[in-house]
């Protein structure tokens, strides 16, 4: 299969949605094919989200995007990533931060994701086992703030661990169905904007999910 012909195509697609270019220059460089299981490779550049193992997926490239797009780096931000995955949300991230920290609760994904990291050449990347407490505090503040689990509301552990006008971008509704939310943190009101609807594997925690 051309990867490269099906990685152009797929940004062609995104960029009728998506403005941001450095968010769709990422994109178009980071071979998404090296983060699914190889019996899904064909699919690697449909814009739909595929399974890794573990009850767990790749989350849609449009969804990634948009995600990405709504948390606004500049280059400079320290982020947290809960969910590492495949690691390929985390690889658009480093790309386009600082430095990023993400968490992962299946230790066979981490250790995945962090092969395929490490054989791509990230230096800018830590990967931590996450507990029953949201998030990393050992790292904290972070800029930016990343959820790719669906909560059943905006957790406080987390809003707790943003620098005063950090973004996070978080899924927010049942186990089944959320509304895409970007929360930015403000010393007195948090401001709270919708993007649509979404559907993401569960968040489990303290403060979200039990497992």
């Amino acid at each position: 299969m051309d990867f490269n012909t099906a990685r152009a195509k797929l940004i062609k697609y995104l960029s009728s949605e998506i403005k941001e270019k450095r968010v769709l220059d990422v994109m178009s460089r980071i071979p998404r094919e090296e983060f699914v299981p190889q019996e899904y490779r064909h699919q690697a550049y449909e814009d739909r989200p595929l399974p890794i193992g573990w009850g767990q997926t790749i989350s849609q490239p449009y969804i990634i995007a948009l995600m990405t797009e709504e948390l606004e780096l500049n280059g400079s931000e320290k982020v947290l990533e809960l969910g590492t995955g495949s690691g390929y949300q985390t690889a658009i991230l480093a790309e386009l931060a600082g430095s990023v920290i993400s968490v992962e609760r299946v230790p066979q994904l981490a250790e995945s994701a962090r092969k395929v990291l490490d054989k791509l050449g990230y230096t800018n990347i830590e990967i931590h086992p996450a507990g029953e407490t949201l998030g990393w505090k050992q790292g904290t503040p972070y800029d930016v703030i990343m959820v790719t689990a669906g909560a059943p509301a905006i957790p406080d552990d987390l809003l707790s661990q943003m620098s005063i006008g950090g973004r996070m971008v978080i899924p927010v509704g049942s186990r089944y169905t959320q509304e895409l939310c970007k929360v930015t943190r403000r010393k007195d009101k948090n401001l709270v904007e919708k993007l649509g609807g979404c559907r993401f594997v569960a968040l489990i925690g303290n403060n979200a999910w039990e497992n």
